[in-house]
């Protein structure tokens, strides 16, 4: 190219450029300020992250031609963002060095449109940017939200400082048979377990590196169901449920999921057998949903009186605890922690804080199965004074199955709020006095992801690393002979 139209290219290039920086500075000097937050989607206004989140990417739900987004702290550049479709894609590395350099301090998010030539400043958004990391990969279950039947489903992993995302293991390999309730052992990835229903039944161990099925039962009700790793990783508390659905013609009800019969038994994954104890088998009560303290030596779970099957809405779970001592595998004597006679509501789904301190619980009207109760709300209880109090991060709609990360700092909850039907996750920090901050939707690549993905995301858990396992892996073990455990222990009179 002759040297002249170099030159011109060049100076064309740089008077766009001095245009274009123009522009942008016109932005910040002459836009007019409007006196209130702009309205974006997902909701990040006002929320503590944690310093090694993916980018909070969102929409700007602004009439705008153009939109020009500027994140700054007292530390480090700015992070500038323009857009024409209001889409805010922040870059990757420079969101890190942003978070990294302002660890522990307010990030402002300032944004700016452009309407028929003016340009308009909205009043700033705040993020707090906390000291504590959360747990880099999250897993959870995706499956279609129906009552009975489903299609394909899967267990994936999903990088929660990146936006990469993983499957672990996959129905579609296996028949497209049911598998659910993975379980790991307190957030650690090298410990895990879940169930595969159908043609292919038993449930996968993943412990020590290596991968087994096994069949574990009580015969007079089937399979083992809602389990719980004990600290030391040699025993499995599981309740074992018989369960029916109902359907209601009303409106504002859909599906009832019952308990009619349940007991929680301990499974010893080194000698593959099975025993209970009277409490926790008794005939009249309903046993579920067990839960380890982190020093292994009490079991938390939920329990209620018994009763006929078209009384499903008298049936409040009461959280009940009951001392281990595991060298011995023997169990005490049974303490209520929440009376559902004194609180008029039922309990589920308990998990205890890593420090002990805290049980986070689901409490709804009755039942257990809180996915499918609107009403049903997250709670703390404090351990030391059975104190329960209600955090401000719950919503209309309905909050069910949660987790802790392993330092306590952050909970994972399973959230309807979006649009009542679909499941998603959602996090929130936990301060060091016991107060949960306003939650944040798990970020995605695509600000409008939630708005057409049409699966839910059932139990998420935070895990320290990735699961080092790939779905052909687990399938050659799903579709392996499960071996059958040794014959039950009875229950003992204690």
């Amino acid at each position: 190219m002759p040297y002249f139209l170099l030159r011109g290219l060049s100076a064309f290039t740089v008077t766009v450029a001095l245009l274009f920086l123009s522009g942008c500075s016109d932005n910040e000097t002459s836009a007019v300020s409007v006196d209130r937050e702009p309205q974006i989607s997902p909701d990040y206004a006002g929320v503590t992250i944690p310093p090694n989140i993916a980018p909070l990417n969102f929409s700007i739900l602004e009439k705008a031609e153009a939109s020009v987004v500027k994140i700054h702290g007292p530390h480090g550049k700015t992070v500038s963002v323009s857009s024409k479709k209001g889409v805010v894609r922040i870059p990757l590395r420079k969101w890190k060095t942003l978070l990294s350099e302002n660890r522990g301090s307010e990030l402002s998010v300032d944004i700016y449109t452009k309407q028929q030539g003016l340009w308009s400043r909205y009043r700033n958004i705040t993020m707090h940017v906390a000291v504590e990391t959360i747990d880099p990969y999250l897993v959870y279950r995706l499956i279609e939200p129906g009552f009975v039947r489903w299609n394909t489903m899967g267990i994936y992993q999903r990088n929660l400082e990146t936006f990469q995302e993983v499957p672990v293991a996959l129905n579609e390999l296996s028949d497209k048979n049911c598998m659910n309730c993975h379980s790991f052992r307190q957030n650690d990835p090298s410990t895990m377990l879940f169930h595969v229903r159908g043609m292919f039944a038993g449930t996968v161990l993943y412990r020590n590196g290596k991968l087994t099925k096994v069949n574990i039962a009580d015969g007079a009700m089937g399979p083992v169901v809602y389990p719980a790793w004990h600290p030391s990783g040699k025993y499995v508390a599981f309740s074992v449920n018989k369960i029916v659905q109902r359907f209601h013609s009303i409106p504002d009800k859909t599906i009832e999921v019952q308990d009619t019969l349940s007991e929680v038994v301990l499974y010893n994954v080194e000698t593959n057998k099975v025993s209970s104890c009277s409490a926790l088998s008794s005939s009249d009560r309903l046993q579920t949903l067990p839960c380890w303290a982190p020093d292994g030596r009490r079991l938390y779970y939920c329990s209620a009186r018994v009763v006929s099957p078209d009384q499903y809405d008298k049936i409040r779970y009461d959280l009940l605890s009951i001392p281990f001592d595991p060298d011995k595998q023997e169990f005490g004597a049974v303490d209520t922690v929440v009376s559902s006679e004194k609180t008029g509501m039922s309990v589920s789904f308990p998990r205890i804080s890593p420090d002990g301190k805290f049980a986070l619980v689901c409490m709804s009207k009755y039942g257990n199965f809180t996915i499918w109760h609107q009403e049903s709300d997250l709670y703390f209880v404090n351990i030391a004074t059975k104190q329960m109090s209600k955090p401000d991060l719950n919503s209309p709609q309905s909050e069910s199955f949660h987790s802790w990360s392993s330092n306590g700092r952050w909970i994972v909850f399973s959230s309807r709020r979006i649009d009542g039907r679909f499941t998603r996750p959602y996090i929130s920090y936990f301060d060091e006095q016991g107060t949960a901050h306003k939650p944040f939707v798990l970020p995605q690549k695509d600000p409008d992801f939630y708005l057409t993905f049409l699966k839910s995301y059932n139990v998420p858990e935070l895990l320290t690393a990735r699961i080092r396992l790939t779905p052909r892996e687990l399938d050659k073990v799903i579709r392996s002979k499960a071996e059958n455990q040794t014959d039950r222990k009875r229950p003992l009179p204690y």
